[in-house]
């Protein structure tokens, strides 16, 4: 039986189009009809653009009729609602930014404009990207749709929830600690965080500066190359993007790993990490070694620091960045009475607990007295991890460990728990520390039947040799051809 028009991968789709099966207003109409009958449950856009999208898909259409080929031509995709497109609003998650249309359209969001992607909408997310299971958001908390009582991940859980429930057949996220990875393992999608630098930051509100990339989510592998491709390269709006020409990452995807050399970190697979997680990790790297490559054990001794690191890191970077919202320059004023009330009314109003929480915590450790003791020594040790990368990727090509120690957890169960959330990080926090990339890619099923994503890490600037293990994997394996089923079609 034939795919309906919006189970369709991005690589299928464009075949499509340009065999001239559908139009891309077709193909957007059935994407806009998938999302009006499973988005009450899922939740995954925060605001939706049809109109937008209709007219931009004609224009896709007109372009194509006149002989362009771009690469991402009529493509319907969803945003992160962190990343600013002018016109369109963009909240961030968060009341402080709830009437907020940017005059101006953050670069990685423009690339693919450009490349014909047209935009379904924006997609909810953790305030401010703080949180790993979107019910930070400032509005609604987004469901997996595996199981519609369990998070999708976050802080780009809306944008994983689209993808899973195939009501965009990609979506942008951003990654300051597995934020990209962590929804992608819990939805059952392939997502890909690059390399520090590859792709600007500008137009992105920014969370963490030194930590935050925008990164992928995506029904497989190549479309999440296709993507990186448009989005990817130097930038002179920001200047932390990286002058490296932007390799062909589609001419990576061989389906073949023999040679490559696979590490196994021992750091990663410690106590506490489910059974079934660990089993089917374990197994996807022996696959991998079936196929030709070669398993080699590595150590990143400095792993079990990361977490502190990065928790003093992002907080610190994250009280510097929000301290412009304070209800006189940007965002939600309480009009309160003198300067100082407004700006505790504005600030007390408009963010929500775990934003606060970040704030207060960051503040806190850049204080007279505590900065040498804590970020400072943080940055040290931040050195070391790294460091700890370097030495390993002299050895082996790439590193495969799990994503996050269980599959997704029930909406509500680690919400009282700070710590117990911040865990869900522990094993991607380290590569946005190091400044490296990564990839999670669909690697089996828990007993629940919810899904697992393999983590492949690799060196700066590494995402060929990552996106070709990634690739390989996936067609040698199945995972990637089951979907969830969030809500029975109306008819």
């Amino acid at each position: 039986m034939s795919k309906a028009l919006y189970e369709l991968t991005i690589h299928e789709a464009l075949a499509g189009m340009r065999r001239g099966e559908f139009s891309a207003v077709e193909l957007t109409q059935a994407l806009l009809e998938r999302i009006a009958q499973t988005d009450s449950q899922v939740k995954a856009y925060l605001t939706l653009t049809a109109e937008l999208a209709l007219d931009q898909a004609a224009a896709a259409d007109a372009r194509r009729a006149a002989g362009d080929d771009a690469p991402l031509l009529g493509i319907p995709m969803a945003i992160k609602d962190v990343l600013c497109t002018a016109g369109v609003r963009t909240t961030c998650g968060s009341r402080m930014l709830e009437n907020f249309t940017p005059p101006y359209t953050a670069t990685a969001v423009r690339r693919l404009a450009e490349a014909g992607m047209v935009m379904l909408g924006k997609t909810n997310t953790d305030e401010f990207a703080m949180g790993s299971s979107t019910e930070n958001s400032g509005y609604f908390t987004t469901h997996n749709p595996w199981d519609l009582d369990r998070v999708p991940g976050g802080s780009s859980g809306g944008s994983g929830a689209a993808v899973a429930a195939q009501e965009a057949l990609a979506a942008l996220g951003t990654d300051t600690g597995g934020s990209v990875r962590l929804p992608a393992a819990y939805c059952g999608v392939v997502g890909l965080k690059p390399s520090y630098g590859r792709v600007s930051r500008y137009g992105l509100v920014a969370y963490g500066s030194s930590l935050d990339q925008v990164g992928v989510l995506a029904k497989d592998v190549r479309d999440a190359a296709l993507i990186l491709s448009v989005m990817a390269g130097r930038d002179d709006h920001d200047s932390t993007s990286m002058p490296a020409p932007v390799p062909d990452y589609a001419a990576a995807l061989t389906g073949d790993v023999r040679g490559l050399r696979i590490g196994l970190p021992d750091e990663y697979f410690i106590a506490g990490v489910q059974p079934d997680v660990e089993a089917a990790v374990r197994q996807a790297i022996d696959h991998l070694g079936e196929m030709g490559a070669e398993i080699v054990r590595v150590s990143l001794p400095n792993t079990e620091k990361a977490l502190p690191v990065y928790y003093l890191v992002a907080t610190a970077e994250a009280s510097a960045n929000l301290s412009r919202f304070d209800g006189v320059r940007y965002g939600f004023s309480a009009g309160a009475g003198s300067i100082l009330e407004n700006y505790r009314e504005s600030r007390g109003q408009g963010f929500g607990a775990e934003v606060k929480r970040r704030i207060m915590l960051g503040t806190y450790v850049l204080s007279a007295g505590y900065y040498d003791a804590y970020y400072l020594k943080a940055q040290q040790v931040r050195t070391l991890i790294k460091q700890d990368f370097e030495r390993a990727f002299e050895q082996v090509d790439v590193i495969a460990c799990p994503v996050a120690p269980t599959t997704a957890f029930r909406i509500g169960e680690k919400a009282d728990d700070p710590l117990a959330m911040y865990l869900s990080d522990a094993f991607t926090i380290t590569l946005n520390l190091a400044g490296m990339c990564g990839a999670s890619v669909p690697c089996g099923f828990d007993a629940g039947g919810l899904p697992i994503g393999l983590q492949l890490m690799g060196p700066h600037l590494g995402e060929e040799v990552v996106l070709r293990t990634a690739h390989a994997y996936e067609q040698a394996t199945t995972w990637h051809n089951h979907w969830a089923q969030p809500v029975a079609i109306n008819v």
